[in-house]
């Protein structure tokens, strides 16, 4: 089978995507990857091959200039901006492109990004089936745990509840902007979607999170094709960093990981530091 990766062209997203790609490419099947020019290195690092799409509308270090200002953002700002000044830009150039790049390469089925919100559209109004990864931690829109965004503990009662719904519902705002342009697309297509229904579009045949259970809160719903598979991880398809070994004196080391894209805090360096 003909199996096509759509992911955030961003590092925390295209390593474990990669990592599932080459494991289903162990497996027989045919793997192409399709994303922005700034994903190519990760992919072509991974041996995988690769097809650009939005070159026009993402040229070259689009992703830098795009996800730099998060750097030194804190908690919900940090969705304000990617979900008001990122994400819409991502999900119109994706629509306008990823349909002909389907057909080009002849995919057959599609493993998304699960945060890269509403692109499923396109394989929907294609009739591709798909299926849907949580590269970051999973939401649960049954209000029955807190959302992901939030820091507060998980508790089982009518308070806590009504706390996790209307934290749903301030998500549902910041995404106000790109669920206009997918409506309009789906109206375009003439997709038949109930949008009081928060998961009318997610996938039907597989969600994975890269979350091991054993971290997740107990007591949300999940259907049967929701499925636990993490973490994701292949040491051998990364792009190779230099690392100073000789500089190592056999002194005490320090080893400080941070995310993706927030880790510009001046505060976090002083820390470590």
């Amino acid at each position: 089978m003909k199996i096509g990766f759509v992911s955030l062209p961003v590092s925390g997203h295209l390593n474990p995507m990669t990592a599932l790609a080459r494991k289903l490419q162990k497996r027989g099947h045919e793997i192409v990857f399709i994303g922005e020019l700034d994903a190519e290195p990760a992919v072509r690092a991974a041996n995988l091959p690769f097809e650009s799409y939005c070159e026009q509308e993402h040229p070259a270090g689009s992703v830098a200039k795009m996800w730099g200002p998060i750097a030194k953002l804190n908690g919900l700002d940090v969705m304000q901006y990617q979900t008001s000044e990122i994400s819409p830009r991502l999900l119109k150039a994706a629509l306008k492109r990823l349909p002909e790049k389907l057909v080009e390469t002849g995919v057959e089925g599609l493993v998304l990004d699960a945060v890269h919100v509403h692109v499923q559209l396109v394989p929907m109004s294609l009739g591709i089936p798909f299926v849907q990864v949580w590269n970051v931690l999973h939401l649960d829109i049954s209000g029955t745990t807190p959302p992901m965004f939030f820091n507060w503990p998980h508790e089982v009662s009518p308070e806590a509840r009504a706390r996790n719904m209307d934290g749903l519902k301030t998500m549902g705002t910041l995404f106000a902007t790109n669920l206009a342009v997918a409506k309009a697309y789906a109206n375009e297509k003439g997709l038949q979607i109930d949008w009081s229904d928060p998961s009318a579009t997610r996938s039907k045949l597989a969600v994975v999170t890269q979350t091991p259970r054993e971290f997740d809160f107990e007591g949300a719903p999940w259907p049967a094709h929701f499925h636990y598979a993490g973490p994701l991880h292949d040491d051998e398809g990364r792009e190779p960093i230099p690392f100073p070994w000789e500089k190592l004196t056999g002194e005490p080391l320090i080893y400080a990981s941070l995310g993706s894209l927030v880790n510009g805090q001046p505060r976090i360096y002083r820390a470590i530091l």
